[in-house]
């Protein structure tokens, strides 16, 4: 596929993909959509790729939907269109595509994170933003509910009552602030960003890529599961693991004092 509304590529084991719509703050329409998941689907089938950075064109993130695409677009005097719809054809896989990724996931947070955008960032493993970056949820501002996973997401990450605040008041969340609750891993100094992006990045690129996509998985799971179910569930994936080449490798490099060479995929 010829990629129109986003960049990617794969260099030196990392994936990057970025919204390239900055004159609509890189919000989304359908052919977004479309391109978004060829790049995710590809990934899936390169074993170069040890890691995916998203980020944002421009002096944004992600307005989250582009209201006056088609497939949303409200016109007076006719049947209003069926968001439900939209939500399972665009936002459900893409959100699935990222929770079922092999590798681990960065959003690089390099500006305004609106409505789905947000929703994008919370559904990465781990999400830093520049120190003057915000979030925002304007969901309930024009009657609809946080979508893209974000009601799911969110009040795991900062409990329930400021999940709600923010979903009510659709108030907008600066990045430090964010950090400070544990909505994202790190607000970084904007002249320092990218360097601490590449710095994150190369490092998860290098490590054990299964182990750290069951990592996500065990995660996933672990509310849905009573304590002694997740302890099996444990226990299966470390005897998956122990027999993977990359177990071998990190062990003996440590007992060698070497720096391991992880492989697996």
């Amino acid at each position: 596929m010829n990629y129109s509304l986003i960049q990617f590529d794969v260099r030196d084991s990392v994936a990057r993909l970025t919204l390239n719509r900055p004159e609509k703050m890189n919000s989304f329409n359908a052919e977004m959509h479309a391109e978004v998941r060829h790049a995710l689907d590809s990934i899936q089938t390169n074993a170069a790729a040890r890691v995916l950075v998203i980020t944002g064109a421009g002096r944004g993130f992600c307005a989250g939907q582009d209201l006056a695409d088609a497939e949303v677009r409200f016109t007076p005097g006719e049947a209003a269109p069926d968001l439900g719809d939209v939500v399972e054809r665009h936002y459900k896989p893409l959100v699935m595509r990222l929770s079922q990724l092999r590798v681990p996931t960065i959003a690089a947070v390099n500006g305004i994170a609106a409505g789905a955008g947000a929703s994008l960032a919370l559904a990465c493993d781990m999400v830093l933003a520049t120190k003057s970056a915000s979030f925002v949820l304007p969901f309930t501002n024009i009657g609809l509910i946080p979508d893209t996973g974000c009601s799911w997401h969110l009040p795991q990450r900062i409990g329930q009552v400021r999940a709600m605040g923010l979903a009510l008041t659709g108030k907008k969340l600066p990045a430090q602030q964010a950090a400070d609750w544990g909505m994202i891993w790190e607000a970084v100094e904007d002249d320092t960003f990218a360097t601490t992006v590449e710095t994150l990045a190369t490092r998860l690129a290098t490590m054990p890529t299964k182990a750290l996509f069951r990592t996500r998985q065990a995660m996933q799971l672990a509310h849905t599961h009573t304590f002694e179910e997740h302890l099996s569930y444990e226990g299966m994936l470390m005897r998956e693991l122990g027999k993977s080449a990359d177990y071998v490798e990190g062990v003996s490099a440590f007992l060698e004092k070497r720096a391991p060479k992880f492989t697996g995929v």
